[in-house]
C-alpha cells in the first residue's frame, strides 16, 4: 500500500508541468491497454496481425514517447519553479502522506521500483515481439497485398508446418538482427510502394541451404532411389490418362557407381557457377571443384562472353534446383491433371480437363472476377453442349467449380502481377529451365567434353507417356540395354506402386 502510494504521489509530481502530464498519460495508457491486447491473444480472442502489429510496435513505441516526456516535463517545472528535483519530489511526498518518511529514501525507492517496472515491461515487450513476428501467421498476413500470394502458396506446400523464419532468417543473433534491418526497410517499402510487382526471385539474401535446409534434411541420408508416377490426361471426351514412371536416383554420394541426383552437395565436392543475370536461369560457366583441388569446368558456347567482375558467381545448395520448395506456383495443365488423378474432380464428366484448364486460364485484373469467371465458363459450357449433364451432375460440376477456384485463388493474384508461369520451378527439365540450364550439349570443357544429359543420369524411365504405369513390364523380351536396366529394378518397384 505504501508502495502504491508513493507510485500515485510521484505521478503526481511528475503531472505539474503538461508535458510530464502527457508523458505520464501516455505511458500509463499505452501500458494498460497493451496489457489488455496481450491477454486476448494469450486466450486466441484477438489472432489479426494488424492488432499484433498495432500491440507489438504501436502501444510500445507510445510508452517510450511517454517516458521521454515524463523527464522532460520534470526539467521544465524546476526551471519555471526555481526549485531543485529533490525540493519538489518532497513536497510532493510530504503533501500525499507524513507517513513515508524520509524524502531520501522514497526517492530512492520510488525510482528504482518505477525503473524495475519499465524494464521488466520493455524485456517482456522485447519478447514477445520477437514471438510475434516469427509466426507464420504475421509473415503472411501483416502486408495481406504484399504477402499474401506467398502465404496463400505457403498454407499448401509440403512446408506448411514450418515456420516462415526457419528459412528465410535461420539460427544466430547476427541472423535475427539482419532479419529486423531488412523488416524494416519492408515497412517503408510497403507504406510508400516502393515494391515490385512481382517480388523479384531468387531471393538473393537468403541463408546458404546447409544453416536452413540441412537442419532437416540430411544430405548424408539421401540415398537409395525414389518411385514416381505421374499421371496425365487428354483432352478428349474420355481423359484418357497416359502414365510416365520414373526411378529417381536421390543419393548424394558421387564416389558410389551410379550416383544420384543429390551429388551436387556432396561434403567431398563443391559445384559453382556464374549466371550473367539476377534470376540465375542463363548459365554462363559451371565448375567442379573435388578436394584433391583438381577442377573441371564447362562454358557454355552460345553465351556471349562477360566480364568477370559483372558475373554472379555462387556456389550451388539446394535451392538452386528446389527453388520453388515451398511457395508452389503450379502449372495449369498439371494442376488440373493433379486434381483428376486424386479424384478430386469427378470422373466421368465430358471434355472436363480441357475445360477446366480453359477456366482457370481466364485472364482478368480482378482476382474476384476472374474467381466469377472460372465458374460462369464451366457452366456456360456445359449449358451449351451438355444440358442433361449439367442437370444430373450439377453436384460434381458445383464441386469441380469450387476446386478450380481455389487452383486459380493460390496461383492468380493480380494485385501483384501474379499469372501462370511468372514464377517457374527448376525442379526437372520443363522447356529450357531447370536441369537444361547447365546439362546441356551447349556446356563444354576446355577438351570439347559436354556437360552429361543423358536421361539416365538422374533417373530410370520405366515408363514414358503410357497406358500402364510400368510400360516395360508389358514388354518383357525386349533387347535394348535400357529396357533391361528397367525390368531389372521392377521387382524393386513393384511393391511401391
Amino acid at each position: 500500500m505504501v508502495l502504491y502510494k508513493k507510485y500515485l504521489a510521484f505521478l503526481k509530481g511528475v503531472s505539474h508541468d503538461p508535458v510530464g502530464k502527457l508523458g505520464v498519460v501516455l505511458t500509463t495508457s499505452a501500458l494498460g491497454v497493451f496489457l489488455i491486447l496481450e491477454l486476448a491473444r494469450i486466450l486466441d480472442v484477438i489472432r489479426n496481425a494488424y492488432v499484433g502489429l498495432i500491440t507489438y510496435l504501436a502501444f510500445p513505441l507510445i510508452f517510450i514517447i511517454g517516458l521521454i516526456l515524463i523527464p522532460i516535463g520534470w526539467q521544465r517545472l524546476k526551471r519555471n519553479t526555481g526549485k531543485t528535483g529533490a525540493d519538489l519530489l518532497a513536497t510532493v511526498f510530504d503533501e500525499q502522506d507524513t507517513r513515508l518518511g524520509p524524502y531520501g529514501s522514497n526517492l530512492f525507492q520510488t525510482i528504482l521500483l518505477l525503473t524495475i517496472i519499465n524494464a521488466v515491461f520493455l524485456g517482456f515487450l522485447a519478447t514477445r515481439m520477437l514471438s510475434f513476428m516469427d509466426e507464420p501467421h504475421f509473415c503472411g498476413t501483416a502486408c495481406h497485398s504484399v504477402m499474401d500470394p506467398e502465404w496463400q502458396t505457403y498454407q499448401a506446400s509440403p512446408h506448411a508446418n514450418v515456420k516462415c523464419v526457419d528459412c528465410h532468417v535461420g539460427e544466430g543473433a547476427d541472423a535475427l538482427v539482419e532479419s529486423k534491418i531488412n523488416g524494416i526497410w519492408q515497412m517503408i517499402s510497403v507504406t510508400f510502394d516502393l515494391y515490385e510487382k512481382p517480388i523479384p526471385t531468387p531471393v538473393h539474401n537468403l541463408r546458404p541451404a546447409r544453416e536452413t535446409c540441412e537442419t532437416c534434411h540430411w544430405p548424408a541420408k539421401f540415398y537409395g532411389k525414389q518411385l514416381k508416377t505421374i499421371v496425365s490426361y487428354d483432352n478428349n471426351q474420355m481423359l484418357t490418362p497416359s502414365y510416365t514412371t520414373l526411378s529417381i536416383k536421390i543419393d548424394t554420394r558421387i564416389d558410389e557407381p551410379n550416383p544420384g541426383v543429390h551429388w551436387h552437395i556432396d561434403d567431398k565436392i563443391k559445384v559453382y557457377y556464374a549466371t550473367i543475370d539476377d534470376k540465375r536461369q542463363k548459365i554462363l560457366w559451371v565448375e567442379v571443384e573435388r578436394l584433391d583441388g583438381s577442377r573441371d569446368k564447362f562454358f557454355n558456347r552460345k553465351s556471349v562472353a562477360q566480364r568477370e567482375d559483372k558475373l554472379k558467381i555462387r556456389e550451388m545448395d539446394c535451392v538452386d534446383c528446389h527453388n520453388r520448395a515451398t511457395h508452389i506456383y503450379q502449372d495449369p495443365v498439371r494442376a488440373v491433371d493433379d486434381l483428376l488423378s486424386r479424384g478430386i474432380i469427378p470422373p466421368g464428366i465430358p471434355f472436363i480437363k480441357r475445360e477446366a484448364v480453359a477456366a482457370i486460364k481466364i485472364k482478368s485484373s480482378d482476382k474476384e472476377i476472374g474467381l466469377n469467371l472460372v465458374e460462369q465458363h464451366l457452366v456456360q459450357f456445359y449449358r451449351d453442349n451438355y444440358p442433361d449433364i449439367l442437370n444430373s451432375r450439377s453436384v460434381d460440376i458445383d464441386k469441380t467449380v469450387h476446386e478450380l477456384q481455389k487452383v486459380y485463388a493460390r496461383n492468380i493474384h493480380p494485385q501483384m502481377n501474379i499469372r501462370w508461369g511468372v514464377y517457374p520451378s527448376n525442379l526437372g527439365h520443363k522447356s529450357n529451365g531447370g536441369c537444361f540450364r547447365c546439362h546441356t550439349p551447349d556446356m563444354i570443357n576446355d577438351d570439347g567434353k559436354a556437360v552429361s544429359y543423358d536421361c539416365t543420369l538422374c533417373h530410370f524411365i520405366l515408363a514414358y507417356e503410357s497406358s500402364h504405369p510400368f510400360q516395360f513390364l508389358q514388354e518383357p523380351d525386349s533387347t535394348n540395354l535400357e529396357n533391361k536396366m528397367q525390368e531389372y529394378l521392377l521387382d524393386e518397384f513393384m511393391h511401391s506402386y
